[in-house]
């Protein structure tokens, strides 16, 4: 069995680890990193898995960095001089480029960029993967096997992981806007919060599921709720002459530069 050593086990770290060990992964063989020494002796209760420096991470032959862009400095510091030629790196972290792991790393470092998204906490995430210079075929699919146990994988070009960050990464947040604003659309329509929450979480979950197994372009299940002179048209109406597509595609456009920024500034670390 492939031993992985996460680095950094937050929300996403966490989430790897618990559905690699649903997958099937024995708990032997996975590891973890974490600062805090209260968090790392909660995760090792709850999943089995053992917290261990960088230099005993280094030794597993995938290492998965999923810790904020802004700590990934120190983090390749104290990585570089332990790890072993040739092991798989996988980065987690948003808008970085795997340029900046291979000069940090050890020459012909294999190195895969993923973008996954917050779903991956209840085994539905998206996540996007690109091979660096030295991955191969074989080392994606690794990534691939790992990363399906916890959701969808895609596989991309590294130059549009930007446009992969705005649109999936940032996505849940754009779908928890959404129902916010139609759970409070609700309250002001006279429903009690808790009603309002069920009948928008379930329509959307039941939505989703549509569009995912019926194959059908999004135009065509939103025809099937729009009768002439109905209510839903008359709602479309409204959400066309307040821009809410152009809006929502000026944000996602913002997402994408946004990330890009984030890329170029580390390329300077």
């Amino acid at each position: 069995m492939t031993r992985i050593a996460v680095l950094g086990a937050g929300k996403i770290g966490e989430a790897l680890l618990a559905g690699l060990l649903a997958a099937g992964h024995a708990a032997d063989d996975l590891m973890f990193t974490e600062r805090h020494p209260e968090r790392a002796g909660e995760l090792t209760a709850r999943h089995g898995v053992a917290a261990v420096d960088v230099p005993a991470a280094a030794q597993a032959d995938v290492v998965v960095v999923a810790v904020k862009p802004q700590d990934i400095a120190p983090v390749l510091a104290e990585l570089a001089p332990v790890l072993r030629p040739g092991t798989l790196v996988v980065s987690l972290c948003a808008g970085l480029p795997t340029a900046l792991f291979e000069r940090a790393l050890a020459p012909g470092t294999p190195v895969v960029r993923v973008m996954p998204n917050t779903p991956m906490l209840v085994g539905e995430a998206m996540s996007a993967i690109s091979p660096g210079t030295h991955a191969t075929d074989d080392q994606l699919g690794v990534v691939e096997k790992m990363l399906a146990s916890v959701g969808r994988v895609v596989r991309v070009p590294e130059s549009q992981q930007d446009a992969v960050t705005a649109l999936s990464g940032s996505g849940p947040a754009y779908f928890f806007f959404l129902v916010e604003a139609m759970i409070d659309a609700g309250i002001l329509l006279g429903l009690p919060r808790t009603v309002a929450a069920d009948l928008i979480v379930q329509s959307a979950f039941g939505a989703a599921r549509m569009m995912r197994e019926s194959g059908d372009h999004p135009v065509i299940l939103r025809e099937a709720v729009t009768s002439p002179a109905g209510t839903t048209i008359a709602a479309i109406r409204e959400l066309e002459k307040h821009g809410v597509r152009a809006a929502l595609i000026a944000a996602i456009e913002a997402a994408r530069d946004r990330s890009a920024e984030l890329g170029r500034a580390a390329e300077s670390l």
